[in-house]
Formats: structure tokens, sequence, C-alpha cells
């Protein structure tokens, strides 16, 4: 008789901190995602402008698949609504500064054998909650690829994977305070 009186006992406390572990983590939404992201208490909207595209050799897809990743990423990580303009209360607005391929090595023949694309893009942060937190800075992003391959058969894949390595790293910059 004892032993039942336990084992009901364990399952009232089981479920009593289960429900109360539940309270405390619906009641701290304020701030903190389990991405790792600090939004500040008060933020509810966050607007992207387009990157235009301002490097000397430019492209076409660049822009509006920085711009989509960005706003992806921000909308999927965070509690903030996406806004058209510049009026969210966290702003991330900037430009495409460099899209450039260059060898990165040479084999021991004295030819190349590896090609770099590097992306950079130069962002302005805005967060209208805590002025502190405001930056302006250059990102870039490189992958290599062999000198074999046409450019154009690997740009696509390429960019993409820059894209991604930006997208975080603005992310980063703007709400995670690690």
């Amino acid at each position: 008789m004892k032993t039942r009186g336990i084992i009901k006992g364990e399952r009232w406390l089981r479920r009593s901190l289960c429900v109360i572990a539940a309270f405390v983590l619906i009641g701290c939404s304020g701030g903190y995602s389990f991405t790792g992201a600090s939004i500040p208490p008060g933020a509810k909207t966050l607007s992207v402008a387009t990157f235009p595209n301002n490097a000397t050799t430019v492209n076409p897809q660049l822009s509006s698949k920085l711009t989509d990743e960005l706003i992806q990423m921000f909308s999927s990580q965070t509690p903030l609504s996406v806004m058209n303009g510049s009026e969210g209360d966290l702003h991330v607005e900037g430009e495409i500064t460099g899209y450039d391929t260059r060898a990165a090595a040479l084999s021991s023949n004295d030819e190349v054998s590896m090609n770099r694309l590097t992306i950079t893009v130069k962002v302005r942060f805005t967060n209208s909650i805590d002025p502190e937190a405001n930056f302006e800075q250059s990102f870039s992003r490189y992958r290599d690829y062999s000198a074999t391959l046409d450019f154009s058969s690997v740009e696509a894949g390429l960019m993409g994977e820059i894209v991604t390595e930006l997208c975080e790293d603005i992310f980063n910059k703007a709400v995670v305070n690690w």
C-alpha cells in the first residue's frame, strides 16, 4: 500500500513540474528565441531594404537572393513581423559592393589551379529600440572552385552558399549577442 502512495506522489510531482516548466517557457517569450536571437523588448517589426548591386561585376540574381534570404532568416528565427519600407523597429539596409572572381592557387607548373568567388556587402543596421546596437559594417565571404570548371556552371551554387553565410553573419551581428 505504501508503494502505491509513493508512486502516485511521484506522478503528481512530475506532472506539476511539467506544468510549471511549460508556464515558465511560455512566459519567457519576451526577448529570447531558441536560435540565440536576442530581440529587445518592445521590438515587433523588421524592415529590410533591397540591397542594390553596386559591384563592378553584377550578377542579376544576387540582389534579390540576398534580400529575400535575409528576410527569410529574420522571419523564421525571430518573432518579428516583416514590413515594407524602412519603418521597422529593426531595419537592415545596404549594398553589394563586390562580386569578384580571381585566381586563388597556382599548380606546380605556375598555372591557375583554383579560382575564388568573393562577395562583399556593406550593411547598415538600425535598432530604433536600442540605438547603441546600430552598426555599419562590411561583410565578405568567398568560395574556391577548380579552375578546370566553367564559372557559369558553378556560379549559382557558389553564390547560394556565400549568400547564406553572409546572411548568417549579418543576422548574428544584428541580433545574436554572443
